[in-house]
């Protein structure tokens, strides 16, 4: 078995929110966090892409991930953007 590399779109729930503090808190809420990009959208709003890597096999950890960076303070949603098998 191998890895997956998951990739989330994390967005804030204004423009208003520290980017800096949500990377931190991503961080600190998903430790296997592997990269954040910021991606701006546009009008100020800068999405966040983040980069995980999950054992091939374990059922349900993506939407775990997903659930994990919605719940952060300042999210105003997390999606999976894409998963590609390593």
């Amino acid at each position: 078995m191998g890895d997956v590399a998951v990739i989330l779109k994390v967005m804030p729930e204004s423009p208003d929110v520290d980017l800096e503090g949500l990377k931190k808190a991503i961080k600190v809420k998903y430790p296997g966090t592997q990269d954040i990009v910021e991606d701006p959208i546009g009008f100020g709003l800068v999405a966040i892409k983040v980069a995980i890597v999950i054992p091939d096999g374990t059922a349900g950890a993506a939407d775990e991930a997903e659930a994990a960076l919605a719940s952060i303070e300042g999210v105003q949603s997390a999606e999976i953007v894409s998963l590609t098998l390593n």
